[in-house]
């Protein structure tokens, strides 16, 4: 329905018609043939399915990068004491281990590192269960674990080192237990956690393979006040 605009004097006036007004060229109708008017807004259901797509995509970035690139962990258990606590809150870096699965080369951690790796058939769990422990031990060397010590054997070292005396990380206690003499392949390496005497590792499950690495610890962002990157 038009409206027709309030004249300028109170005064009533026989209405004069009004000839129909003609659009330019450069003009559009302000109405359809129904009579309704034509809007600039969007319709609700183009509005709706912005919304939507936004929240799916940005719902899949972050599967992508939780699966590929990042993802935060909280520690369970006392195995890595003193280096990090129950419950502490990690941010783990996935990119190494994604370019090895996409180049289909072989990712090997450095010596020191904290790893998170899968480890299936543990006592009392069914299925795998991932585990964060230290690498000892590279592809290729020789780990021996008894009187208290860990020694490892390579090219460098022939006559054996103790990785934990060069002073790049601590354990809990100066003794490590156990009872292990083993030849890493070229796709294993030796962990163990730092509280020795509170650890299931390699020196009871044996060494891990490289494909079961999940992925490296770079930071610990909780608690606050131990906010430490690795």
């Amino acid at each position: 329905m038009d409206i027709i605009p309030p004249r300028s004097s109170g005064a009533a006036h026989p209405e004069t018609p009004v000839p129909p007004h003609t659009p330019t060229p450069t003009q559009r109708p302000t109405s359809g043939p129904s009579g309704h008017r034509f809007s600039g807004n969007k319709p609700a259901w183009r509005s709706v399915l912005s919304t939507v797509l936004l929240f799916a995509s940005a719902f899949a970035i972050a599967i992508l990068l939780n699966t590929f690139v990042i993802q935060s962990y909280q520690v369970d258990g006392e195995s890595m004491q003193n280096t990090l606590q129950n419950d502490d809150r990690l941010i783990v870096n996935k990119i190494p281990r994604t370019i090895s699965r996409i180049t289909g080369h072989q990712y090997v951690p450095k010596r020191g590192d904290i790893i998170i790796f899968n480890e299936a058939g543990l006592p009392g769990f069914v299925g795998q269960k991932q585990l964060i422990k230290r690498v000892i031990g590279l592809p290729g060397e020789h780990v021996v674990v008894n009187n208290g010590r860990i020694t490892v054997y390579n090219a460098q070292h022939p006559d054996g080192f103790d990785p934990d005396d060069a002073g790049t990380y601590r354990t809990s206690s100066p003794v490590t237990v156990g009872n292990v003499d083993v030849q890493l392949q070229s796709d294993e390496i030796f962990v163990c956690g730092d509280n020795r005497p509170n650890s299931e590792d390699s020196r009871y499950f044996g060494p891990i393979k490289t494909n079961q690495i999940v992925a490296k610890l770079v930071l610990r962002i909780m608690p606050l006040n131990q906010v430490q990157k690795y």
